[in-house]
């Protein structure tokens, strides 16, 4: 089942056959509300779960589903879906201050964050690196940009079925 589809990501098809509820479906209980943000040309605006962190970004690259056990691990679901963009189109307009990070020792350059607050994701940025990841569930605002492919679906996980045209690759796709 899909609840609150009326407030679903612009970036996110809904392609399976799964019931559809526009808010939450009432046998669950009444809707969430969070105020929404205007949307503002050429800048897509996202913030954490209390909003203690907020953030704008200009010129989003891609849009990347990615299904690693570490994206699957760090985001709590069936895949991650991340934005990216340059690090110098990226900007914290609060709480950066509030943000965490966890580096998985083994791994080159995964690491979540996330806010301390209340612990919803929050941008990586890795300057070093010229970008900056963003989990997609973050965003307020339309990226203007969709997902250009599935990366990493040989390790996806096992109850979850892709559906939809969106390219798969086994890990990344070919430069």
């Amino acid at each position: 089942m899909h609840a609150f589809v009326g407030s679903k990501a612009p970036f996110y098809e809904i392609t399976d056959s799964l019931p559809q509820h526009e808010a939450n479906p009432p046998e669950l209980g009444g809707g969430v509300e969070r105020p929404r943000v205007a949307q503002r040309d050429g800048v897509a605006d996202g913030s954490c779960l209390c909003g203690a962190v907020a953030y704008e970004v200009r010129n989003p690259q891609r849009i990347y589903n990615c299904h690693c056990w570490r994206c699957r691990r760090g985001r709590s679901a069936a895949h991650a879906t991340n934005l990216f963009a340059g690090a110098d189109d990226f900007a914290f307009t609060r709480g950066e201050e509030l943000v965490a990070q966890y580096k998985v020792p083994e791994a080159r350059f995964f690491t979540v964050a996330f806010c301390t607050h209340c612990g919803g994701g929050a941008p990586r940025v890795a300057r070093e690196r010229g970008l900056v990841s963003i989990p997609a569930g973050t965003l307020d605002t339309d990226p203007g940009v969709r997902p250009v492919a599935h990366i990493y679906v040989e390790s996806k996980a096992p109850w979850f079925e892709i559906t939809g045209d969106v390219p798969q690759h086994a890990e990344m796709p070919p430069s």
